[in-house]
């Protein structure tokens, strides 16, 4: 993603496509721009599915009195700014919104896409990400700014709760059964997710939250099951933490009435 191709397009004016490699144009790095107050998803994981486009918000600051013939954009990298990996299919950034037009100070906003049916995209593409800043200046120049901001990127997970009976007599045994699977880029498919530690959540009639009763492990297949004593009416189900590859996610609940 971002390997082979990446658009940017500036609100207001013309698009400008790069084919190919994502490459540094021929002109040399320039200095005299400054990036800051760079925000790329509030701060929060990047979570990806097998075949939904992601949009990325993102804002930043910068500060140059040289002229620039397009950008500025933030985007994530792997290697080095200007020669590594960088992950996006296409950015779209606002017009300047002129904090001090004597100091050239503009805050922009972004929005950053991510389609994981990009044929470069992969699950080595899953984890740290860092951040860098860039803009293409007059003369076929540009500036490039490493701002050292890490951005985790996930697989996105899925997990699905059954309880049952359903009703249940108080004091019988609930047997509470589901699944968790994870994003595969390279397949594009969902499959089970083995080995993983689940939250078993109830959140009885009448209450606001959930609250963690028992923890089971998923099987080589991602399939869950556990049993619990059914004390009174409520909604059962499991909830997934997550880890630096994987994004959190809990099941639809699951009713039981108890008799």
């Amino acid at each position: 993603m971002g390997k082979t191709m990446w658009k940017a397009v500036v609100a207001g004016g013309a698009a400008v496509v790069f084919t190919g490699v994502a490459a540094v144009p021929a002109g040399a790095t320039e200095g005299g721009v400054s990036f800051s107050r760079v925000s790329v998803n509030g701060g929060k994981a990047i979570v990806i599915g097998v075949k939904e486009e992601v949009e990325v918000h993102a804002t930043f600051r910068m500060t140059t009195g040289l002229r620039y013939d397009f950008g500025p954009t933030v985007f994530p990298y792997r290697g080095k700014p200007d020669t590594g990996d960088t992950l996006h299919s296409s950015v779209i950034t606002s017009d300047c919104k002129v904090v001090d037009r004597a100091k050239g100070i503009c805050d922009f906003e972004e929005w950053l896409y991510i389609d994981p049916r990009n044929l470069d995209f992969g699950n080595e593409d899953a984890g740290t990400w860092r951040t860098a800043a860039r803009v293409f200046l007059a003369g076929d120049a540009h500036d490039t700014d490493d701002k050292d901001l890490p951005l985790q990127v996930k697989r996105a997970t899925r997990v699905t709760a059954n309880a049952s009976p359903e009703p249940v007599a108080k004091g019988k045994t609930i047997t509470v059964t589901g699944r968790v699977t994870r994003a595969n880029w390279d397949t594009h498919t969902y499959q089970g997710y083995a080995g993983r530690t689940v939250s078993l959540q109830f959140k009885a009639a009448g209450a606001s939250s959930y609250t963690t009763v028992k923890k089971a492990t998923s099987s080589k297949s991602g399939a869950l099951k556990t049993t619990v004593k059914a004390t009174g009416p409520g909604t059962w189900r499991w909830t997934y933490y997550g880890n630096s590859t994987s994004g959190a996610k809990s099941s639809t609940g699951d009713y039981v009435a108890v008799r």
